[in-house]
């Protein structure tokens, strides 16, 4: 008789976990958000940046491979290496204009930023006349820096209105020929440049004290803080977005003005007026010399992302 062998009951088969996906890699996402920008959206970003590579980034190449040569603009280039560097610090005139900038750079930005800064502190209320204030304060950015700088020349003219009103007043002695006067042509012209200036920087505070939180400044009050100190601790931190902003235009109109300083003065007298811009200027429109104009518009390019470069890494290591 045979014997059944006993069944083996069959374990219940439990389901593998499924494979972890791997999370897409940085330039896969990137890859898939570019996928889903419209064509037309590309097409529309295609012409300007045509025009930014053909206007500024071509030309910008430019300078830098002629700013190693010696070139007149009509006969072949000559490559002379770094000779126009070596030339450039050798250059009395391209040191004077130097040390223009560097003081242009201070006493632009400084006094610019302090003066719009205070403006948009009062002005940053209501009031019945704060729109007309506003708008007079702005009036001169409106007005190039060409004609800005013929009305001051105007201004600073011997028989003048400065002069006329020190008469006025009984300061003769104070009278001078401001222009001419080399220990005093460069700050004359900077005061011209800073009136139209403070206006934009009085703009650019305003919507950044428009953006701060009332609430931490009511909050400050309370408990006893004065005026002083709730704009140093409570608004200031507020408006860091709005100082690298404001530091990054400065350095960058301090290093290519041009307009205002050519139309009062020329670089004279004797060229105590000079800055890098117009010395360059004079170098490739007037003597001819374009590879030694193309080194000084690398110098200038170098100072500026210096100077912004060097700001921005202090402002991320106070925030770290």
């Amino acid at each position: 008789m045979a014997v059944e062998a006993p069944s083996r009951t069959e374990e219940p088969r439990t389901a593998s976990p499924p494979a972890p996906q791997r999370a897409p890699g940085f330039g896969a996402r990137i890859l898939s958000r570019l996928r889903r920008v419209p064509l037309l959206i590309w097409l529309f970003l295609l012409v300007p940046v045509v025009f930014e590579v053909f206007w500024v980034f071509w030309p910008a190449l430019n300078s830098f491979s002629l700013s190693v040569t010696r070139w007149d603009g009509i006969t072949p280039a000559e490559p002379v290496g770094i000779q126009n560097f070596v030339d450039l610090w050798a250059d009395p005139i391209f040191r004077t204009a130097l040390e223009n900038n560097v003081i242009w750079i201070i006493g632009f930005g400084g006094l610019s930023v302090v003066i719009g800064l205070a403006l948009a502190v009062a002005l940053n209320r209501p009031g019945p006349m704060v729109g007309l204030y506003r708008s007079a304060i702005f009036l001169p950015m409106v007005v190039s820096l060409a004609v800005t700088g013929l009305f001051w020349r105007v201004m600073y003219a011997p028989d003048g209105p400065i002069n006329a009103s020190l008469g006025l007043v009984g300061l003769e002695s104070w009278q001078r020929q401001w222009l001419a006067d080399p220990d005093l042509a460069l700050y004359a012209v900077l005061i011209a440049a800073v009136w139209r200036q403070v206006g934009y920087i009085m703009v650019l505070y305003l919507a950044g004290l428009k953006s701060c939180d009332e609430s931490l400044e009511e909050a400050a009050a309370v408990d006893g803080a004065n005026a002083w100190t709730r704009f140093w601790r409570i608004v200031m931190p507020q408006l860091k977005g709005v100082h690298t902003v404001v530091f990054a235009v400065t350095v960058i109109d301090s290093l290519r003005t041009f307009d205002i300083v050519w139309a009062m003065t020329r670089g004279g007298p004797y060229n105590e007026t000079q800055l890098l811009s117009t010395y360059m200027f004079q170098q490739a429109f007037t003597t001819g010399n374009l590879g030694y104009a193309s080194a000084i518009s690398v110098v200038i390019f170098a100072l500026a992302i210096g100077f912004i470069i060097t700001y921005l890494v202090r402002q991320s290591r106070n925030e770290d």
